[in-house]
């Protein structure tokens, strides 16, 4: 019984190290490494891609709050009511 467990122990190692070993050799084939490359360039431009939609998302909530602070989406006045200071409503001397 022992001799038969420690038989069915090696097949199985066995196989596991072939399977891995099969895969290693794999990925050195110049198709495997193609392979590899190209899911590298595709990631890499997922990620390009997602720092660009963060960063528009960023700018534009920047941009709302500088616009609420300055007041850049207030309504203009009507022509004559704005008020400046240091200027007096009076009608201007003639010269």
């Amino acid at each position: 019984m022992r001799r038969l467990f420690w038989l069915a122990m090696g097949v199985t190692i066995g196989a596991l190290v072939v399977r891995k070993l099969s895969a290693a050799a794999e990925k050195l084939t110049p198709q495997g490494i193609a392979g590899a490359l190209v899911e590298g360039l595709r990631d890499l431009a997922d990620a390009i891609g997602e720092f660009g939609a963060d960063v528009r998302a960023a700018a534009e909530a920047r941009e709302g709050e500088l616009r609420a602070g300055t007041g850049l989406d207030a309504p203009l006045p009507e022509r004559g009511a704005a008020e400046f200071p240091g200027r007096h409503s009076a009608a201007p001397a003639d010269r």
